[in-house]
């Protein structure tokens, strides 16, 4: 099944059709007897979504108690642990403050089933996953060097193409060019701020979420979306690897990505 993509005007617009197709997947889960499995990402791409989404879902009132969130990724110290969630790059720290702290308590959802996989034992996520049933719905961005999560690319004399996609959750360290993004995104400039190292979900984890819904509104990520569109999987593009996800959208904002120009 090919790629769905929804060019829309702006951030904003963006931002409130994925909050609704991600709403729309939890109205789904509600009432079913196994929990659902929903992946988050994280980045300034994701603010305004989890705004709307957290609204929604207060609104709605919905029973949260079987909902799971599982973390694409955090920074890891340079003891090999998390770094702190109130550091200001932390993305335990991020969604706390972004996302769950905007849900109504009543709403039941509560910190055990918040996800992130754990430097000092990455395949323990995965295995919970899979004895899950797997992510039901996957939120991702793409970095400007294509990257997924913290799966960085590879070259291919280094790793085949379906070694990449079996890549399980793990530790890995970062390439300049995601350090220099994140300094300039996230920490006004300042490497020093940015850990050189983070723990990430799985290429193999996210390849086999259910439904995957990408964002995009950087102009840096026109270049990685057009060589996506090209059609060849590779692991110097880890984007690639959703052409052939059953059931993946992308939805960009076309003011700043400009896909269709010329």
């Amino acid at each position: 099944m090919a790629i769905n993509w929804i060019r829309v005007e702006n951030y904003e617009a963006m931002s409130s059709v994925a909050a609704e197709r991600t709403f729309a997947a939890i109205e789904r889960s509600v009432g079913r007897r196994r929990p659902m499995l929903l992946g988050l990402a994280t980045g300034n791409t994701m603010l305004s979504l989890y705004e709307r989404l957290a609204g929604m879902l207060n609104r709605r009132g919905f029973d949260l108690s079987q909902l799971h969130t599982v973390n694409l990724d955090e920074y890891v110290g340079a003891d090999g642990k998390w770094i702190s969630a109130d550091h200001p790059l932390s993305y335990r720290g991020y969604v706390q403050k972004n996302f769950f702290s905007r849900l109504d308590p009543k709403l039941g959802m509560n910190s055990k089933r918040i996800h992130f996989p754990d430097p000092m034992n990455p395949p323990a996520l995965d295995e919970w996953i899979r004895s899950i049933g797997g992510l039901d719905f996957q939120l991702l961005g793409i970095g400007f060097n294509g990257h997924i999560a913290f799966n960085e690319p590879m070259s291919e004399a280094v790793i085949s193409v379906e070694a990449f996609a079996a890549l399980p959750s793990r530790v890995v360290d970062l390439t300049e060019l995601t350090i220099d993004t994140n300094a300039r995104l996230t920490a006004n400039g300042d490497h020093s701020k940015v850990p050189r190292q983070a723990v990430t979900l799985g290429m193999k984890q996210i390849l086999a979420a259910k439904e995957i819904l990408l964002l995009a509104c950087f102009p840096q990520q026109r270049q990685p979306l057009l060589e996506l569109r090209q059609g060849r999987v590779t692991p110097e593009l880890p984007g690639s690897y959703l052409i052939n996800h059953p059931n993946t959208t992308i939805i960009y904002a076309d003011d700043l990505v400009e896909l269709e120009k010329g």
